[in-house]
């Protein structure tokens, strides 16, 4: 079943299409939309998607919103799939942007940064737009084996992943894979129980888990001296 999002704003209300060519889905971190055709497709596809979801919002309600006609969104996107992925593609490549632009503001060594990620994320989730990651959410809605939206998620995620495994090397941790994989579920864990609560301080729970991690974690500074490894809590490895 697709729904049929009303048309009008609530009264007294901004219809969010005003700025979404400026903002594009109205979250801080959305990307910014031209007015072409497929511009106001991908912007009105990405507020509905948010909104409603990738499953439930119908293509008419797609092209009413953008104000242009069916035609128009198969010449552009060949098809519904075709529109989810570029709209997955572009607001990643958004967020990655606002993401790295915050990270890279932060002052201090590595591991400060690595814990500011964060406070990055509570940020994200105290925006009145936040409506969850949308790779999250277009992995929930569609079949666990759909091979595309797998390899876009997995293209997302290798940016951020790439990012955390050079900063816990920086950090001086013993495994700075395995920090990227706790990470990820930390990461992931937020975004999804701030969305569900509401609650941007999520953030600080996970924030306070990456800290245990590190320190756990941690190789002592005379073992990186000497070149050696260290296990957990600083036991020297084989």
């Amino acid at each position: 079943m697709t729904l049929e999002p009303p048309l009008d704003p609530a009264p007294g209300s901004v219809d969010p299409d005003a700025d979404d060519l400026a903002r594009g889905a109205g979250t801080l971190c959305s990307a910014r939309y031209e007015d072409s055709t497929r511009e106001r497709l991908l912007s009105a596809a990405s507020w509905l998607f948010c909104h409603y979801g990738f499953q439930a919002t119908g293509v008419d309600a797609i092209v009413r919103r953008a104000g242009t006609a069916k035609t128009s969104l198969y010449k552009h996107f060949v098809s519904k799939d075709g529109l989810i992925e570029a709209v997955l593609e572009r607001e990643g490549a958004a967020w990655r942007g606002w993401f790295f632009a915050e990270i890279g503001a932060v002052q201090g060594d590595a591991r400060a940064r690595l814990l500011a990620v964060f406070d990055v994320l509570q940020k994200w989730f105290a925006d009145p737009g936040f409506f969850g990651c949308p790779f999250i959410n277009a992995v929930g809605e569609f079949d666990a084996k759909n091979a595309r939206i797998r390899t876009l998620v997995e293209a997302h995620k290798v940016h951020l992943n790439g990012w955390i495994t050079a900063q816990a090397a920086a950090a001086g941790v013993a495994d700075p894979g395995l920090t990227a994989r706790h990470f990820t579920v930390l990461i992931d864990g937020a975004i999804v129980a701030a969305q569900v609560s509401g609650d941007p301080t999520q953030a600080r729970h996970a924030r306070d888990l990456a800290a245990l991690h590190l320190d756990h974690h941690a190789v002592p500074a005379s073992a990186r001296r000497q070149g050696r490894l260290a296990g957990p809590r600083g036991v020297a490895g084989g």
